[in-house]
């Protein structure tokens, strides 16, 4: 029947207390056609027709569309509103399991929104002549932000077969926690580090020359997931001394280094084998500059960075060398310094 004909019912109830379409509506307090439309969805069943062929409702369809109505104000989809009432019998159980997935909906918009402000924030303040360069970084992001490409560089770099939990884990340690709320320099940094690893030198991966750890050269016996099981305890210790803001030195932190190495490259701990892996780890080619910039996206301005792995090894590998005997000390003094910074960087002409 045309729409007239529902409103005309509208001023009187029927003889079975039910009501017109217009009438359930004006006690909402939401229009005819929003009824229709929940109607027409499943949503709002109608309770009957009358001899018109005019829809009625019950005075149950008042509370359940209050309810939809709720929902709908949170923003939550009609099949999500569909759901909920489907689960008559569990109704507490279904809203909350939709207002869970409603609010990490939110607050991933949220965060999506803060890393833009941050970001127009940045180019604003910036320098004119630096405006160009910033905004290819920041234009080169994925959105909301990700580090995904962080976690296939390490994959990519770790050796081949090594257990799935462990590269999970090292996975988890080297790729830092994105701010909710970064600032600017934050944003900065990550736009840095997104466009480091994702680099053309490092799009296939590094080839078995490229200067990798010995540990990963394969058919000499070592065991590498010994190496990166071992490895977290080895930081851990290291970054202990860090915060402390203690030089490099002999102890238990170089001990358990030293210890984690000698079992993955089948070997004892030795005055010797500590020279001979001075001198190898001295060799290995180093991404300071990740660690450096990994520093930065963790630790918001003006706090101390917080310890990176990477702080965590320089620190390690700097009392290496310390200890390893005169002779060493003098060739390494003429290579890479050590450091103690706690976000990784060698000094500045060799952050690279």
């Amino acid at each position: 029947m045309p729409e007239d004909g529902e409103r005309g019912e509208e001023g009187r109830a029927g003889e079975d207390g039910r009501w017109s379409i217009g009438q359930l509506a004006e006690r909402a307090g939401v229009t005819v056609k929003t009824v229709r439309f929940y109607s027409d969805r499943g949503l709002l069943p109608e309770a009957a027709r009358s001899g018109g062929g005019h829809r009625r409702y019950g005075p149950e369809a008042l509370e359940r569309l209050r309810l939809i109505r709720s929902l709908r104000n949170l923003d939550l989809p009609v099949r999500d509103v569909s759901r909920v009432l489907a689960q008559d019998e569990a109704l507490d159980e279904a809203l909350e399991d939709v207002v869970e997935s409603q609010l990490r909906d939110v607050g991933t918009r949220l965060t999506a929104l803060r890393w833009r402000q941050a970001a127009l924030r940045l180019l604003h303040d910036c320098p004119a002549e630096e405006r160009a360069e910033r905004l290819r970084l920041v234009g080169g992001l994925p959105t909301p932000p990700s580090t995904a490409a962080l976690a296939r560089f390490w994959r990519r770099w770790l050796p081949a077969r090594l257990p799935a939990r462990v590269v999970a884990a090292v996975v988890e340690q080297a790729v830092p926690q994105l701010p909710e709320d970064p600032a600017p320099a934050q944003v900065l940094a990550f736009a840095q580090l997104h466009a480091f690893v994702s680099g053309s030198c490092f799009d296939s991966g590094p080839r078995p020359d490229s200067g990798r750890p010995e540990v990963h050269l394969p058919g000499k016996g070592h065991r590498p997931a010994v190496l990166y099981e071992g490895l977290p305890e080895a930081f851990a210790l290291a970054s202990a001394e860090l915060r402390a803001g203690r030089a490099p030195r002999p102890g238990e932190a170089l001990d358990c280094f030293v210890a984690v190495h000698a079992a993955a490259l089948n070997a004892r701990d030795t005055a010797g084998f500590r020279r001979g892996l001075a001198r190898m780890l001295a060799a290995e080619t180093r991404i300071d500059r990740y660690w450096q910039l990994a520093a930065e996206v963790m630790s918001p301005p003006p706090g101390p960075p917080e310890p990176t792995p990477g702080a965590a090894d320089n620190w390690l590998r700097a009392a290496l060398t310390a200890t390893a005997g005169p002779g060493h000390r003098a060739r390494a003094s003429r290579g890479r310094a050590p450091t103690t910074r706690m976000d990784g960087t060698p000094p500045a002409d060799t952050a690279r």
